[in-house]
């Protein structure tokens, strides 16, 4: 694949995006409307890097959900020259560019009059009564996007999936309204690790733990405190979130991600092999245990309307 340039591409007036992580842009490149994401500033915290590898997560968690069957935004990485440095960036495909209106679940969660909580609030059971409650799409079909989502960020580490980063679409003419694909996926893969910490986890198996089983966690809250990954899927309580693992976990095909991961352009091999150990971690440590045991003692507290693949998805497990 040859690298793709963005710098001369021509500049789309009109557009702007919200969002705290780096300078975005629209462009147009190869005939399409893409959101150009620039890679926010690490001067918060100590590090080496100049500047966090959000882009590189956006690349990669982007397409891992792709990989698995969950629309996500289709994106590219590229280089654009700023003041005469030479930035990763990542283009992400403008889905709106069809005059489709994107309503996050922040607005969408502001419609439930009946409820006391306000739209940004994560807590999960407030989260949940939303989606059962919210009138724009199917509200069985909205649950299992949930539950996907967040088995997928489980995998990916993703520590920022608020309700201001997925959400729905609505045809400005029609007012058909669909859910919008996965998008916003710059917090997977620990953004900000520089190359201490990527060799730290590649060589030290308590380094390695600590960013599996402690953190990062998910946005979503339960009893006011952050979710961790872990503690919540090994705990197996809820039926919903059992039955995504049951749907995704015989997608996942770690021969075809490691491949995918070494055709990266842009970044060194030491990041290929961190990325590739730390999805392999969090697979075998968080999510293949517990899939293991909803396979052998069922669905707590619900029945089972999908049955599992006959190889039980591990014949795609490959080593990375």
């Amino acid at each position: 694949m040859n690298a793709i340039d963005f710098t001369n591409c021509k500049r789309l007036p009109g557009k702007a995006y919200n969002g705290a992580n780096g300078k975005k842009i629209a462009v147009e490149y190869g005939g399409k409307e893409y959101m150009l994401k620039f890679p926010p500033s690490a001067e918060r915290k100590p590090t080496e890097l100049s500047y966090t590898n959000s882009c590189i997560s956006e690349h990669i968690g982007s397409s891992i959900f792709n990989m698995l069957g969950i629309e996500a935004q289709e994106t590219l990485l590229g280089t654009y020259l700023v003041n005469g440095k030479v930035k990763i960036v990542c283009a992400c495909e403008d889905f709106i560019s069809d005059g489709s209106i994107l309503y996050d679940f922040c607005s969408i969660k502001n419609t439930i009059i009946d409820s006391e909580h306000n739209g940004s609030g994560t807590e999960l059971a407030d989260v949940l009564e939303s989606i059962e409650k919210q009138e724009f799409v199917n509200s069985k079909a909205l649950l299992e996007q949930f539950w996907n989502v967040f088995v997928i960020d489980a995998l990916l580490g993703n520590f920022d999936r608020h309700n201001g980063n997925w959400g729905f679409l609505v045809n400005r003419y029609t007012n058909e309204c669909r859910i919008a694909p996965v998008f916003d996926c710059g917090s997977c893969l620990l953004p900000q690790a520089d190359k201490k910490v990527m060799i730290n986890v590649l060589t030290n198996e308590d380094e390695l733990n600590a960013r599996v089983y402690n953190f990062p966690t998910s946005a979503i809250k339960q009893n006011g405190k952050k979710i961790n990954y872990y503690d919540f899927l090994s705990s197996r309580k809820n039926a919903d979130c059992n039955k995504a693992l049951l749907r995704i976990v015989p997608r996942i095909d770690l021969n075809r991600i490691s491949e995918f991961i070494d055709s990266i352009q842009y970044i060194s091999d030491l990041q290929k092999k961190f990325y590739k150990k730390y999805i392999t971690a969090r697979l075998d440590k968080i999510i293949i245990p517990v899939y293991r045991e909803v396979l052998v003692n069922g669905i707590s507290n619900a029945d089972l309307n999908e049955e599992p693949s006959e190889d039980n998805g591990f014949s795609h497990m490959l080593s990375m």
